[in-house]
């Protein structure tokens, strides 16, 4: 088997799905790509059983045949090689030999009949959704989810599709993310659990623009698809909390701030802050925020106070600096509403714009204020 491709397209190719190998396998095949070759077309298989990506490109080839090639050595030389057309020659011992302008190198292949069957998408459901709006779901999710492998069901996120709209929940516990999109029906009310890894990588592989998506989703896999890149994952068998029941409905006390200068804010004062708890008490009157942390181990302490829009009776609450860091990070207007109500009940952090097209909720719970 023969054929020839460019030493830049097929990196990049590569580098799309390199990331779902990976370093500690369970078996050696799994550290190996599967080349497909079909008639001018060549598709690059990557997996480690609960996660498969496949990408297809066209390359110059006269015959069909199938090799499983060491991803890391092959990642490695292409990394070094100057754009050119390569030529790989493979012979009936799955020995690759890939001759370049001015060189020749040589790697041993793999039987490609051990390598792991893929999923098969069949009683699937599928639905359309633009790339812009995945890849942005996933942003503003991710960094919620628990990576506690105790609780598998908070170790993705739930995915709550009804034919008004997409809805993305994620939560550790301590803080949780609900990002609604209103600009994509699906078939039916259904909901599924996909764990952080698959989604990290399509993060990487999508583009940020408009190009139309197919997700299909079973009961036991997601599918999805954008041009030449497909993807599909096991999905998290377990049973995701009843995430309803912990936002409060009813919060009366509104604080409007500047999100850059609080987020600023609080890197500062975190500083100076219990390094196992990051608590940060907001002191909230009037058109004051005051912000206070102390480690009383080493004596440290830090405050700050800042202009803001507050509607309620003045408050004491704590929080985790580090969780309102990443939450605000996710936000995207200029100004955030954090609505409280008492020293104990979770606080809601909502953007003060949002596109028309979505809704986003952030919910964190308060740290037990130290007396």
């Amino acid at each position: 088997m023969k054929f020839i491709v460019s030493s830049s397209a097929l990196l990049k190719q590569l580098q799309q799905i390199s990331g779902v190998i990976n370093a500690n396998t369970v078996l050696p095949i799994l550290e190996d790509f599967l080349f497909e070759i079909d008639k001018n077309k060549l598709t690059v298989v990557a997996t480690d059983l609960e996660t498969v990506m496949k990408v297809q490109m066209d390359v110059e080839a006269k015959d069909t045949g199938r090799v499983c090639i060491p991803a890391k050595i092959l990642m490695d030389s292409l990394k070094n090689i100057p754009d050119q057309p390569l030529t790989f020659n493979i012979d009936k011992n799955y020995s690759v030999e890939i001759t370049s302008d001015n060189g020749k190198y040589k790697v041993m292949g793999e039987n490609p009949d051990n390598f792991p069957k893929e999923p098969v998408a069949d009683d699937t459901s599928t639905f359309t959704v633009s790339s812009n709006a995945l890849v942005t779901a996933i942003n503003k999710t991710l960094f919620a989810v628990s990576s506690d492998d105790l609780r598998p069901a908070m170790t993705g996120v739930f995915f709550e599709m009804d034919k008004k709209g997409l809805q993305f929940v994620a939560t550790d516990a301590h803080r949780l993310v609900r990002y609604k999109r209103k600009d994509v029906s699906c078939p039916k009310n259904d909901s599924l659990i996909v764990p952080k890894k698959p989604l990290n990588l399509l993060k990487g592989a999508l583009p940020s623009n408009d190009d139309e998506l197919t997700v299909s989703y079973n009961s036991n896999h997601l599918f999805v698809k954008h041009g030449t890149t497909q993807m599909s994952c096991r999905l998290i068998d377990a049973r995701f909390p009843d995430y309803k029941v912990v936002i409060p409905s009813d919060n009366p006390y509104k604080l409007t701030i500047t999100k850059s200068d609080f987020q600023s804010a609080l890197r500062r004062v975190s500083v100076f802050s219990n390094k196992s708890t990051n608590q940060v008490v907001l002191n909230i009157s009037g058109s004051e925020l005051q912000l206070a942390a102390q480690d009383v181990d080493f004596s440290f302490e830090g405050t700050e106070r800042m202009k803001c829009q507050y509607d309620g009776e003045d408050l004491a609450i704590a929080f985790n600096a580090k969780f309102l860091i990443e939450m605000l990070n996710a936000a995207e207007s200029d100004e955030v509403v954090v609505e409280l109500s008492t020293p104990t009940k979770a606080g809601i952090i909502k953007p003060t714009e949002q596109d028309e097209n979505e809704e986003m909720l952030m919910l964190v719970m308060p740290l037990m204020l130290n007396s």
